[in-house]
């Protein structure tokens, strides 16, 4: 499944930069003030046909100077722990200094492949100066300058050859696989517990206390499905490192796992930046969404206003992606559990829904000729013809256009709505292509 690359180091070695190169993404917040990347610290990436995920570890240091090493410490030691490959970036500019040493001694100790980066070795001259880096015991340095990009390439060659050999996957491909998420003490452990009716994972109230993907294949009350669970349990020296940071990291492996994602939101926090978080990972894996809000038993005043403002909040903040179902739940007093799981299933079944291409075209086309394309320079854009295309992860459409460049995102939008408008697809994300005819 998917392989996890983590970029370590200390600030201002370039992660940021890097992490855009790797991802190709602008994303990241780049600027030389120590400590200011937030907030865009996973991304996709592809290369040689591998797909991996990329996360710059830097996004999380809280900007002190007492607890600025621990912080650093406490962030390679978590990423030795979650990460396939692990990318340790220096500066060549800089020479080794006692922060580079401190990692280095971390990730000594690690039995994962790590890969000794020197950046911003934009010149010749540099390139030797990288020779010192071979003090920190990590082999040889590999040269790059992460703002040119080069020796980036032979560097995604590097990496993809060190992840672990696929394995089968333990998991059945047809049995849809849902995978609950959210921030720490959210309830995920005691909703998959009402689930499956017994106590299989320990649920106590240390937040970060599961560990490590499970599949748990359940099938009782007419469902068959696994669910991908991080459970287990963790050391008790970890409690104490950063817990926002963790959650997304582990968050991540369960969303590539599975086809259905189960957030949830506790009733009393309402959204925090955090479940945005998670909700962006999952639109970035294309993964179907149910959102469950949890602990709606201890809400005062539980009215259908109440309620009904609530949902408004949810899909307003989450926009523009807003048909997914929201249940209100309680994994306590197992309120509308098994509406969850109902509801989730559902979401899965849309995954895999097809539109016979007759009818597509019937519905879709006269709606077209009403609402056409806007003209662009005097020129008219015309559809004639859409299809459903077959096997795609998340149900796609083509639209065949004359002018396809011309036709621009409002209109895709517009297309997809009337698409959900009168077909189920809620929960699932839709891809809509506009190609040559």
């Amino acid at each position: 499944m998917g392989n996890i690359v983590a970029i370590v180091g200390r600030p201002n070695v370039g992660k940021s930069t890097l992490f855009n190169r790797l991802t190709q993404t602008r994303h990241a917040i780049v600027s030389d003030e120590a400590g200011t990347t937030r907030d865009r610290q996973y991304g996709k990436s592809e290369w040689g046909g591998r797909e991996f995920s990329v996360i710059d570890t830097g996004g999380w240091v809280v900007n002190s100077d007492d607890i600025f090493e621990e912080e650093i410490r406490k962030q390679v030691s978590l990423a030795t722990e979650e990460a396939d490959v692990i990318l340790f970036l220096v500066d060549v500019r800089n020479g080794v200094t006692d922060l580079d040493e401190a990692v280095a001694n971390i990730l000594r100790r690690t039995k994962k492949p790590v890969i000794l980066v020197a950046n911003k070795a934009d010149t010749n001259d540099l390139l030797y100066s990288a020779a010192e880096f071979y003090s920190l015991g990590l082999g040889d340095p590999y040269c790059i300058s992460a703002a040119t990009g080069s020796g980036t390439g032979d560097l995604l060659d590097l990496i993809v050859s060190k992840f672990p050999k696929a394995a089968d996957d333990e998991a059945d491909e047809d049995i849809p696989r849902f995978a609950v998420v959210g921030r720490p003490n959210v309830g995920k452990s005691s909703l998959i517990n009402s689930f499956i009716g017994e106590e299989r994972n320990i649920v106590t109230d240390i937040a970060g206390t599961t560990r490590d993907s499970i599949y748990t294949r359940y099938t009782k009350f007419g469902f068959d499905f696994y669910l991908v669970d991080t459970a287990g349990i963790r050391r008790k020296n970890k409690v104490k490192e950063d817990l926002e940071f963790y959650s997304v990291m582990r968050s991540i492996r369960a969303i590539e796992n599975s086809d259905v994602c189960i957030l949830m939101l506790d009733a009393e926090r309402g959204i925090e930046a955090q479940d945005l978080n998670i909700f962006q990972v999952i639109q970035r894996n294309n993964k179907s969404i149910v959102v469950v809000v949890n602990k709606w038993d201890l809400v005062e005043g539980k009215t259908t206003a109440v309620m009904n403002e609530y949902e408004y909040a949810i899909r307003n903040r989450m926009a523009p992606f807003d048909d997914f179902p929201i249940i209100f739940a309680s994994a306590l007093t197992k309120q509308r559990i098994f509406k969850v799981l109902e509801t989730a299933k559902e979401v899965y079944l849309n995954r895999k829904k097809r539109v016979s291409t007759a009818r597509l075209n019937e519905e879709m086309l006269p709606l077209i000729e009403a609402y056409p394309p806007p003209s662009l320079k005097g020129k008219y854009i015309k559809i004639k013809y859409c299809m459903q295309l077959p096997d795609t992860q998340i149900p796609s459409f083509v639209f065949y256009a004359n002018l396809p460049q011309y036709v621009k995102e409002p209109y895709r939008r517009f297309l997809e709505n009337k698409i959900r408008e009168r077909w189920d697809f809620s929960g699932t994300p839709i891809n809509i292509f506009i190609r040559q005819k």
